[in-house]
C-alpha cells in the first residue's frame, strides 16, 4: 500500500508523541502505515507512507536516487549567479551539495495559503525557486538557500519521482492511495529492445 499525504504546516512527520505538536495520526486513519522519508515541522507537501518496508527504504534513501522537487519561497531577489550556484552545488558544514536543477519561477498558481502566513517585510522582496535534489540531508534546501544568503521563508515539496502534488489535486491535510507500481518503474525503467 502506498498513500500520498498533502502535509500542512506545523504537522510532526510521526504518529505518535507529539507533545501537543499535530501529528500525522490526526489525518492518516489507515493502520500499519509509515512515512517514507521526512518533511521538517515547518515544511509542507507531498509526504508518501507505506506499509512495504522496503518500499520505504527505497523512497527514503538518497541511494534510491529518487528526486524530490521543491518550490522554495525565500527572502531577497535572487540573482542568475546565485542559481547557478545551487546548480553546481553548495558548501555546507556537512560538506559540498551535489549539483541540483534550479530555476526561478513565478509565486505557482492555484497555491493554497499557509496557515500561519509567512512573516511579511514589505522592505524585503522575496522570489520562488523550483529545485530538484536526490540527496536527503536534514534540512538541505534550507540550508543551500541560507548559504547564499536567502533564507527560505515557506518549503513545499510538490513531487517525489514521478508522483506530483498537483496531479493528486490534495488539499492540504487531504491523503489518498495511489499505485506503487508508479514507484517500481521510476527505479526500473522498461527497457526498450535488447
Amino acid at each position: 500500500m502506498l498513500i500520498a499525504f498533502n502535509k500542512p504546516w506545523g504537522v510532526l512527520c510521526q504518529f505518535s508523541g507529539g507533545d501537543g505538536k499535530p501529528t500525522l495520526a490526526q489525518y492518516i486513519t489507515t493502520a500499519g502505515v509509515y512515512p517514507a522519508g521526512r518533511l521538517d515541522l515547518d515544511s509542507e507537501g507531498l509526504l508518501l507512507l507505506t506499509d512495504d518496508g522496503a518500499l520505504q527504504h527505497s523512497v527514503a534513501n538518497p541511494a534510491g536516487k529518487l528526486t524530490k522537487t521543491y518550490w522554495a519561497q525565500v527572502e531577497g531577489v535572487v540573482s542568475p549567479a546565485a542559481v547557478q550556484q545551487l546548480r553546481n552545488g553548495v558548501e555546507l558544514k556537512d560538506g559540498p551539495t551535489q549539483p541540483a536543477q534550479v530555476r526561478a519561477i513565478d509565486e505557482p498558481a492555484g497555491l493554497w495559503p499557509r496557515t500561519p502566513p509567512i512573516r511579511v517585510r514589505p522592505s524585503i522582496p522575496d522570489s520562488w525557486l523550483e529545485l530538484k535534489i536526490t540527496e536527503g540531508r536534514n534540512r538541505q534546501v534550507r540550508r543551500m538557500t541560507a548559504a547564499l544568503g536567502h533564507p527560505t521563508l515557506r518549503l513545499i515539496r510538490v513531487a517525489i519521482g514521478p508522483i506530483h502534488l498537483a496531479e493528486l489535486d490534495l488539499a492540504p491535510g487531504g491523503w489518498c492511495e495511489i499505485d506503487p507500481a508508479l514507484l517500481h518503474r521510476a527505479h526500473h525503467p522498461r527497457r526498450r529492445g535488447r
